[in-house]
């Protein structure tokens, strides 16, 4: 999409976890907060989602205090509502108890001017798995060099 600028990726969750469905939230931000955002200082790696009396939210995030903010300057990791339809989030919450899937942040993007993040129902990978992902991964890369060689 032209009008989606990605601001931050979670490249751990990809090769963690097998990632599903996908879906779009919101996200609830002080003001501060947005504009560090949109300056690139945002980081996914630790972050997770729980859900508290039929709320999602997002912890562990980390975004950097904003450079010309003053006493009005966020705190780092604070716990960040996400912003999903009712129906969204019963669902995600039923598979999180019954089946072992988790829901984790995949990718923070502004869209219109707002930020968006995009999560992901994954399941977990074992080792194996995770092996067996980076030979496929491997393989796909050495078919492409030998096919650019040929041209």
């Amino acid at each position: 999409m032209a009008d989606r600028k990605i601001v931050a990726y979670n490249r751990k969750a990809s090769h963690d976890y097998f990632l599903e469905d996908r879906y779009e939230a919101g996200l609830e931000l002080q003001g501060t907060e947005i504009k560090s955002l949109r300056n690139g200082k945002v980081q996914l790696k630790d972050a997770y989602i729980s859900f508290v009396n039929q709320e999602a939210f997002v912890k562990e995030m980390h975004i950097s205090p904003y450079t010309y903010g003053n006493r009005f300057n966020h705190e780092e990791t604070r716990i960040r509502k996400l912003l999903l339809h009712r129906s969204e989030i019963t669902r995600l919450q039923q598979k999180v108890q019954l089946k072992g899937y988790t829901v984790v942040p995949v990718s923070i993007y502004l869209t219109h001017g707002m930020a968006k993040m995009e999560i992901a129902l994954a399941r977990g990978k074992k080792l194996h798995d995770k092996r067996e992902s980076e030979k496929a991964r491997d393989a796909k890369r050495e078919i492409e060099k030998a096919m650019k060689q040929m041209r």
